[in-house]
């Protein structure tokens, strides 16, 4: 394990492969930590230095007390990267991750070189949405709303009583602190990416889940449209994670389009 305290704030990251190569950087969903990647990653093989981090409030980062901003989570991967030494990179964001990497890409256009927006928006929901979430959470806990997340992220087949990896990914929401969980909705809740995602240059690959019910096909194809040249593609039979039901078919897609980007 690696830990650094990067924009104020102590942050778990790994850093995997030649330093020499190409980096990819992935930056996870709410409620999950960089696990959700680990299939991924196999997948991708040794071409890339792939660089994954919990953003704060998750996994075994810091959790301070919320509300957090999303320059926040913007700040510490700006940070994560520069004690790694990163000068360039793609970045692999999804759902807030993907918030993450428009905003990293807009601050520095000098640092990110490509993007992959994995379900993900320039605007994600609506502040009474959030604000219930967070009432929600912060009055009855995780585990209160684990269900109705659960059929947002993963479609009706991946969520069978017999599938012991749904599971985990239950007990990987529920045990994200309250805190970090909290913080992160009031993040997305105040949060409207559109001006600068809209003048971003680099080269994007937008990805959804065909049963994503957290930002459906639509949302994410309105980003895509935002972004001048953005290719749009959707996965079949997968929910809000693409990156854990269908690995496959996402390393697929992030291979080829990073060779279109030439990384590497």
């Amino acid at each position: 394990m690696a830990f650094v305290r990067a924009n104020g704030i102590v942050l778990h990251y790994e850093d995997r492969g030649d330093p020499a190569k190409p980096a990819l950087v992935f930056a996870n969903s709410l409620g999950t930590d960089f696990r959700i990647w680990d299939a991924v990653v196999a997948r991708l093989g040794d071409g890339f230095r792939h660089i994954r981090y919990d953003k704060r409030g998750h996994g075994l980062s810091a959790a301070p007390p919320p509300p957090y901003r999303l320059d926040d989570h913007v700040g510490d991967l700006e940070a994560l990267l520069a004690h790694c030494g990163v000068d360039t990179c793609a970045v692999v964001g999804l759902s807030v991750g993907g918030m993450i990497a428009q905003g990293l890409a807009a601050r520095r256009p000098d640092l990110v070189k490509a993007l992959v927006l994995m379900d993900t928006a320039h605007k994600i929901g609506t502040a009474e949405m959030w604000n219930q979430r967070i009432d929600g959470v912060t009055k009855n806990g995780i585990a209160s709303l684990a269900d109705a997340i659960m059929e947002r992220w993963f479609t009706p087949a991946y969520r069978s009583p017999d599938n012991a990896d749904y599971a985990g990914y239950v007990a990987m929401l529920t045990r994200t602190p309250v805190d970090g969980y909290a913080g992160t909705c009031a993040a997305l809740r105040d949060a409207d990416l559109t001006a600068g995602t809209a003048a971003l240059t680099q080269p994007t690959l937008c990805v959804v889940g065909d049963q994503d019910g957290s930002t459906p096909p639509d949302l994410v194809r309105s980003t895509a449209d935002l972004i001048a040249g953005a290719r749009f593609e959707i996965i079949k039979d997968a929910g809000h994670l693409p990156c854990i039901e269908q690995p496959d078919a996402v390393a697929a897609l992030l291979s080829d389009f990073l060779k279109q980007a030439r990384l590497p």
